[in-house]
């Protein structure tokens, strides 16, 4: 069995005007999985409902609290395995670079846990209860990806619970409570987004395949190998855009929604970036693409539904 060898928190703290330091320790290049899908929710429902503003703010805001949160355990539970040091690309460094303790970062997430759960309360409030059961399944989710005996992210299944959870989930609850309701529509509109959101998990795991290889995860880019993870991470992106496409040709949607090809440069840019390289910063750039293809993908896809909803 390998031993993990834990590198030791900075004893000096950082200054509390550092924000910085707590702007990165949310990983900000994910929070668009929190806030866009929220967006093409609410914007499909517009179509044929009022849409409450302080709904959507609400569950704007719960969406990337969640977000930011799940990636601070991310940060305390890798730390606690011994999985991250002060080299280790990609992840907010708050404890291994900065020398913030672990207890603060695990406390700090579960207080923005608690405040999407206020945020829930209410939102049901003006909803329905059964959401509340849905709002602490993705909540779960969000601590089980690294917390717990088997975290899901060591396993091949984390893209599928990202997409789910953070992606067509998402949507769907946005949706529902403007409209009162989840109609067929809905759903088709929510998978590109399941697959995006998905990708940004595919790319991370394409970057970190050689350290999680050596930690004894079992991730989906390592059963698959680094080769065909990128030929998996560009399939994922050409389903989204023909997707779309399907929707727009058989008249489901407004042709308005093929602005999100637009985005398509972003993406064969992430998946060239990948392509030939093996070393992790090298593929920061490509991580960040794939990103930013959600979020852009995202944008005009909500775009094209509301100017739809205005040009008819």
């Amino acid at each position: 069995m390998q031993t993990q060898i834990q590198s030791t928190p900075s004893p000096v703290a950082p200054s509390k005007k550092n924000w910085k330091v707590w702007w990165h320790l949310t990983r900000p290049h994910t929070l668009t999985a929190g806030f866009v899908p929220v967006l093409i929710g609410t914007a499909l429902a517009m179509h044929k409902f009022d849409i409450n503003i302080t709904l959507f703010l609400a569950m704007l805001l719960a969406s990337l609290l969640i977000q930011a949160a799940t990636n601070m355990f991310n940060e305390y539970y890798d730390y606690k395995r011994g999985l991250d040091n002060e080299e280790s690309v990609g992840i907010g460094g708050a404890i291994v670079r900065e020398g913030i303790k672990p207890k603060t970062v695990i406390a700090l997430a579960f207080f923005l846990y608690g405040l999407a759960a206020l945020l829930g309360v209410y939102i049901c409030m003006e909803s329905s209860w059964w959401l509340c059961a849905v709002g602490i399944v993705c909540m779960l989710v969000g601590y089980l990806y690294t917390g717990g005996p088997v975290p899901i992210a060591y396993t091949p299944f984390g893209e599928i619970f990202a997409g789910l959870f953070m992606g067509v989930l998402i949507i769907l609850i946005s949706f529902y409570i403007q409209a009162g309701s989840v109609t067929p529509m809905s759903v088709f509109v929510s998978i590109p987004s399941g697959f995006l959101v998905g990708a940004i998990l595919l790319a991370n795991n394409i970057r970190d395949l050689d350290g999680d290889k050596e930690n004894g995860r079992k991730t989906l880019a390592i059963l698959l190998g680094r080769k065909n993870a990128i030929y998996l991470l560009a399939a994922m992106f050409i389903i989204s855009y023909v997707w779309i496409f399907a929707m727009v040709f058989t008249n489901q949607v407004s042709f308005w929604l093929l602005l999100v090809l637009l985005s398509a440069p972003k993406a064969i840019k992430a998946t060239k970036g990948f392509v030939g390289k093996t070393v992790p910063i090298t593929m920061m750039p490509a991580m960040i693409a794939t990103a930013q293809t959600n979020t852009i993908f995202g944008f005009l896809l909500s775009i094209g539904l509301f100017i739809s909803y205005f040009v008819k």
